[in-house]
């Protein structure tokens, strides 16, 4: 029986303990974090409650519960010390993406990593997606030849999208922005796909929706948070806390213990991330990506184009066609409500296009990824596709943020090796 923890007690964390409770050779142990009511609600959730600690405490937690696999699901700027403080421990570590958010405690992870001896893998949950997991094997047996370009765009509506802005996320200190919390697993995908590393990354983005400028664009209201504010009401980007049980409970009903917010204006002042970018990344195999992230669309997915020696491979997903008025200001969890479908192409040279043969999609938790990615993290399920990700893979799709975010600074392109070192790059 492996003995596991999670530190981190927001919505995220439920997906891990859910699963944990569900495999026959794993067991939840404890949780930490800086919020009591927090843990208490989920401990509220579960048959058997288990201890809790601050997340100052864990290293007496992790020798006092014995634990052998710590998961990371805290703030994403806190990953790095509670992942060197279980490594150092004897400890495992499954930690959601990013791995951290600068190339600094980046460093502190790997060199505690060869230190110990200890494993890090990082729950990039779209390895495990049926479709991506089709993408990989097309492309890995020469389906489209060598790979020559890369263009993937990604969508998120203004349903998913908004909700950044409204949450911890909108300060790039503590989320990295959107090119490190969201597109590292994008950056993450293509690294898989192509089995190559990025060499050399230039970007331009902004704020162009959100936030005070945002206000320009005629959708903001005069509040500082959803609740209990008069002109909350009516706003399809308002957050209704109060309406939904589970984000009452982790969020609203935890204000007194740490004072957090989870329903901020996505208008209102502090948003230091941006909300429309575009990135160019050349890779060791000379394949290049054009990649764009737009987080205000009117509906969401993502397109893949992948060209090739032999062909094309065209990849669209749609998650959502549309955002409902009703439904705009409600948190995306897992499946929209708005219709959905997904078309795989390849497109041969000299011959007809034919469509790829795919899976019936799920609608459960981001295309069915999330359950087979605990059933090898946490169940120790056959992985013959190398869908787990390491250390050094949760590196690599940082660092192509880290160097994009640098770039949006110097205006300028910016060598991936020179964040970190060679061997790491290599």
């Amino acid at each position: 029986m492996r003995r596991f923890a999670v530190v981190g007690a927001g919505s995220r964390a439920e997906m891990f303990i859910r699963a944990i409770t569900a495999e026959p050779h794993a067991e939840l142990v404890a949780l930490a974090d800086v919020n009591q009511s927090r843990m208490d609600a989920h401990n509220g959730w579960l048959d058997d409650p288990v201890p809790t600690y601050q997340a100052a405490d864990l290293a007496a937690m992790l020798a006092k519960e014995r634990v052998d696999e710590l998961i990371v699901t805290s703030v994403d700027s806190t990953h790095a010390g509670h992942i060197v403080t279980a490594l150092e421990a004897g400890c495992d570590v499954i930690t959601e993406k990013p791995m951290t958010v600068d190339a600094e405690s980046c460093a502190t992870i790997l060199d505690a990593v060869r230190r110990t001896g200890r494993k890090v893998q990082v729950a990039f949950n779209y390895r495990f997606n049926p479709v991506h997991e089709m993408v990989r094997t097309l492309l890995a047996r020469g389906e489209i030849g060598e790979i020559g370009s890369v263009h993937f765009e990604w969508l998120l509506d203004v349903r998913h999208g908004a909700d950044y802005f409204r949450r911890w996320h909108r300060d790039k200190a503590n989320s990295g922005g959107l090119l490190v919390h969201k597109s590292g697993h994008h950056f993450d995908l293509v690294n898989w796909w192509l089995g190559a590393t990025p060499r050399e990354v230039y970007a331009q983005g902004r704020l162009f929706f959100y936030g005070e400028d945002g206000r320009r664009h005629g959708y903001a209201r005069e509040y500082e948070r959803s609740t209990g504010s008069p002109g909350a009401a009516g706003d399809p980007f308002a957050l209704d806390l109060a309406g939904n049980d589970k984000l009452k409970a982790l969020y609203l009903d935890a204000e007194g213990d740490d004072g957090y917010l989870r329903d901020r204006n996505v208008f209102a002042p502090g948003v230091t991330i941006e909300d429309d970018l575009a990135v160019l990344v050349r890779y060791d195999t000379g394949a290049t990506m054009t990649y764009h992230l737009t987080a205000y669309a009117p509906w969401e997915g993502y397109r893949l184009m992948v060209n090739g020696s032999r062909g094309r491979l065209e990849l669209e997903v749609i998650e959502s066609d549309h955002v409902s008025p009703a439904a705009a200001g409600e948190v995306k969890q897992g499946a929209s409500p708005e219709a959905g479908s997904v078309t795989l192409t390849i497109r041969p040279f000299w011959a007809p296009p034919y469509a790829v043969e795919l899976q019936p999609r799920s609608r459960e938790g981001h295309g069915g990824a999330d359950a087979r990615m605990t059933g090898v993290l946490l169940g120790g399920r056959a992985d013959p596709m190398n869908r787990s990700a390491t250390a050094r893979d949760g590196a690599l799709a940082l660092l192509t943020g880290l160097a994009a975010n640098r770039s949006l600074h110097e205006s300028a392109p910016v060598a991936v090796a020179g964040l970190l070192g060679e061997e790491v790059t290599a």
